[in-house]
């Protein structure tokens, strides 16, 4: 379980959280929504450590870990896959997901995870990691060497940001995969209605605060038309 206990986070004079206190069960797959500047991305970046809260306590499996370093919660069964995919030139798939996986990893094992998040493995494995790939396909790579490592909390920030319709139907089976087949909790920010309709659990955040959080069957129709209003109100997220 992981849990965040009054976190505070200000910038540049504004309070993007605002005393926000969540309980994340084990074995979930949760969605956290709202419109922009409500501080989803900030709120994951403090999960993961890339970030640090003004004020608050975040509790993974009982043991704080507020001060600890990215590496250290990555050690601890901590993932995260961030929004724009990381470009490598001279670095192939097969070494990123190496790397991702932490261990010793034959090119059959590499092959096995990139085949589970829809990807040809014998078109992809000795590839580069650059401007040769497209959005989808570094989405999904990076999806598969976060799957790699099998961590038990892994966050992913707006998965479907910047990639087209094609890969983005694609994606959406990859986390039907993920969701079915995988243990440990799945936390995703987004605003699409798909992935909000396979989660577990939804969080609703806004103006910094947690609005709402609760089953999938509770909110979801309460979100979908909370969203229909950001967006006339001028907000895409």
């Amino acid at each position: 379980m992981l849990e965040l206990k009054n976190i505070c986070f200000t910038r540049d004079n504004r309070k993007i959280l605002d005393n926000i206190n969540l309980k994340l069960d084990d074995d979930k797959f949760i969605s956290i929504t709202g419109p922009n500047g409500s501080g989803k991305s900030t709120l994951a970046k403090i999960i993961m450590g890339i970030e640090k809260p003004d004020s608050g306590q975040v509790i993974f499996e009982g043991q704080d870990i507020t001060n600890m370093k990215i590496n250290e919660r990555a050690k601890l069964g901590i993932g995260f896959a961030f929004q724009s995919p990381v470009k490598f030139k001279g670095i192939t798939v097969f070494d990123i997901i190496k790397l991702s996986a932490g261990r010793e990893m034959t090119k059959a094992e590499a092959c096995e995870v990139l085949s589970s998040v829809g990807l040809c493995a014998r078109e992809y494995v000795d590839r580069e990691v650059d401007s040769s790939l497209s959005g989808g396909e570094l989405k999904r790579i990076e999806i598969a060497s976060v799957v790699s490592r099998n961590s038990k909390f892994t966050i992913f920030d707006e998965p479907e940001a910047g990639i087209d319709l094609w890969s983005f139907n694609n994606l959406i089976k990859v986390f039907e995969r993920t969701r079915n087949n995988s243990k440990g909790t799945i936390l995703i920010i987004s605003h699409q209605e798909r992935i909000l309709n396979i989660s577990d659990d939804i969080i609703l955040l806004s103006g910094g605060k947690v609005e709402d959080y609760g089953p999938k069957e509770e909110l979801f129709n309460k979100v979908v038309k909370e969203s229909a209003c950001y967006k006339l109100q001028g907000g895409d997220n």
